[in-house]
């Protein structure tokens, strides 16, 4: 054989086994993903390529709804469908072809916890006091979403006046798609059972003293309480503005990141985000990268286990999944006084802030609905039986009382707590993060499994010690991450606590956990439907 005819036997095989490379390579890019576990940026890119719309999309998403919210499992999330949903998204899908995307959420669905502010969809707060009331303008944050082409698909479940369990007088009890006995957890149950049922790729809770959280760990799905002033509180009914904010669930860290980007900046009506000037970003997502814990020095505090052998058993197998990734695992505890003291100074805080800042929201409703938190106290003492699909919420209509007698915004032991209390613990754990060397703190989100919804209430017991309201405190952010499950199928989760606006560093932390452990489940009650593939 002459010299050219050997090199082309030998450069026919090459040549095919590139070419079988590359058709597989094709095949594997183009391989569809399911709903249930398609990130925003599958979506986006689906829908890129042509391969799906904004439309079918939200349809994908209703019908799981349909199936799952009010039958079947019957998870009771949804308050109020928008029936404005998939006019929006054809308009969108026509932005796109027209003048392409307008960023990460192009099209994309989302569901609001029903104490944010939309002007074309009743806010209830979850309250029968509050049906039907429109108010005048959509959120700030709501505002943000919709701008950069985001649609409110829904809005969704939460505990009345976001305190107490997952249960509201106009929603009833929502339940956890996981085990429908167990509490889904307030305040932003609705947001964590819709975002684990694949309800929407994204949800907005709030945050006051765990209520992304606990509800982000029940529910096995991520979910970050940002620092304070962060994003705007502007247009969200208030519960204590010190602490308030809110924040994005999803079904991954990337999801909570590209969300978050697009809702920072600068309110002129929420003078706490003035402290957000210079430090906010509008793309974290380039902080995500999967060796993030590589050199990383995590704190545990072991404060907070002890409390159920189970939730223990994950945290210590996340503590070790960590240190094969790289991070060295640093034993910190809080004070003594400081575990005493921090639910008193929330409560101080807490109580009467919702007293006064209720009356503030509630007249700028239109006539017909209460103006004085008195107001509510009173009318909630009218429902006392189920009457017109409503229920009573005793348990939340009793801390009415406790707030109206909690004292005002102008007590001595409300401002020794505002102005001495708080800048302490702040300063204590500042001292702890910066004295140790570490990134973040973490702990078990929440100390025990998910509660039965149905047990009856044991005198004088809280519930397990947590430590969210640290976060809260102190104002710094705290995100949390699917650590794995019960023998039982409960989720538990991870905690990542770091100083103010540290974000970017715990982002990126929370993505390289994710991605080393890949803890999340679809929920048994909510499975994948017929036709979720996702061509990409």
């Amino acid at each position: 054989m002459d010299m050219p005819s050997l090199r082309r036997s030998c450069f026919l095989p090459t040549l095919m086994l590139s070419a079988a490379a590359a058709l597989l390579a094709a095949a594997v890019e183009a391989a569809p993903v399911d709903l249930t576990q398609a990130s925003i940026a599958d979506l986006e890119n689906a829908m890129a390529k042509g391969s799906l719309t904004s439309e079918k999309l939200t349809k994908l998403y209703l019908a799981r709804i349909k199936a799952y919210d009010k039958q079947g499992p019957a998870i009771n999330a949804v308050i109020t469908l928008n029936p404005a949903a998939l006019d929006t998204a054809r308009a969108l899908d026509a932005e796109r072809r027209s003048k392409g995307p307008r960023g990460p959420l192009h099209g994309i669905p989302v569901i609001l916890k029903d104490n944010y502010n939309t002007a074309d969809l009743p806010t209830t707060a979850g309250s029968f006091m509050l049906r039907g009331s429109i108010p005048p303008q959509d959120a700030f944050l709501v505002k943000k979403l919709r701008d950069a082409g985001a649609i409110v698909l829904a809005k969704v479940n939460l505990s009345e006046f976001a305190s107490g369990g997952a249960h509201s007088s106009i929603g009833g009890q929502t339940l956890n798609p996981h085990d429908l006995t167990r509490t889904p957890s307030g305040s932003s149950g609705g947001t964590g059972a819709g975002i684990a049922a694949v309800f929407a790729p994204l949800g907005m809770g709030t945050d006051t003293g765990g209520s992304i959280r606990g509800p982000s760990t029940s529910n096995g799905v991520v979910g970050l309480k940002p620092t304070h002033g962060l994003l705007s509180r502007g247009g969200i009914v208030p519960l204590a503005l010190s602490f308030d904010t809110g924040g994005p669930l999803a079904l991954n860290v990337a999801d909570v990141a590209a969300a978050l980007g697009v809702m920072t900046g600068i309110d002129p009506a929420d003078a706490a985000t003035q402290k957000s000037a210079g430090k906010f970003e509008t793309d974290y997502t380039r902080y995500l990268k999967a060796d993030a814990l590589k050199g990383a020095r995590i704190g545990i505090a072991r404060d907070f286990m002890g409390q159920d052998q189970e939730v223990d058993w994950v945290i210590e197998a996340s503590l070790d999944a960590m240190r094969k990734q790289g991070a060295t695992i640093v034993e910190v505890h809080y004070p003594k006084w400081l575990l005493q003291t921090k639910t008193e100074f929330y409560n101080v805080i807490r109580r009467p802030e919702f007293a006064a800042q209720i009356t503030d929201y509630l007249i700028t409703l239109k006539p017909g609905y209460p103006r004085s938190h008195k107001e509510l106290m009173d009318l909630s003492e009218t429902l006392t039986s189920p009457r017109d699909g409503y229920t009573p919420n005793g348990s939340r209509w009793a801390l009415f009382k406790e707030e109206a007698n909690s004292g005002t915004l102008t007590s001595p032991q409300y401002l020794a707590v505002r102005d001495h209390g708080l800048p302490l613990v702040r300063a204590e754990i500042e001292g702890i993060l910066s004295s140790n060397q570490l990134d973040a703190i973490v702990y078990p989100t929440s100390p025990r499994r998910p509660a039965r919804i149905d047990a009856d209430p044991v005198p004088g017991a809280t519930g397990g010690e947590s430590a969210t309201n640290f976060a809260n405190l102190t104002g710094f952010p705290d995100l949390i991450v699917p650590a794995g499950f019960t023998t039982g199928g409960l989720p538990i989760g991870i905690s990542f606590f770091g100083p103010a606006f540290s974000e970017p560093k715990l982002l990126g932390l929370g993505y390289s956990f994710e991605q080393a452990t890949k803890a999340r489940r679809l929920p048994v009650h909510t499975p994948a439907l017929p036709g979720e593939k996702i061509g990409t």
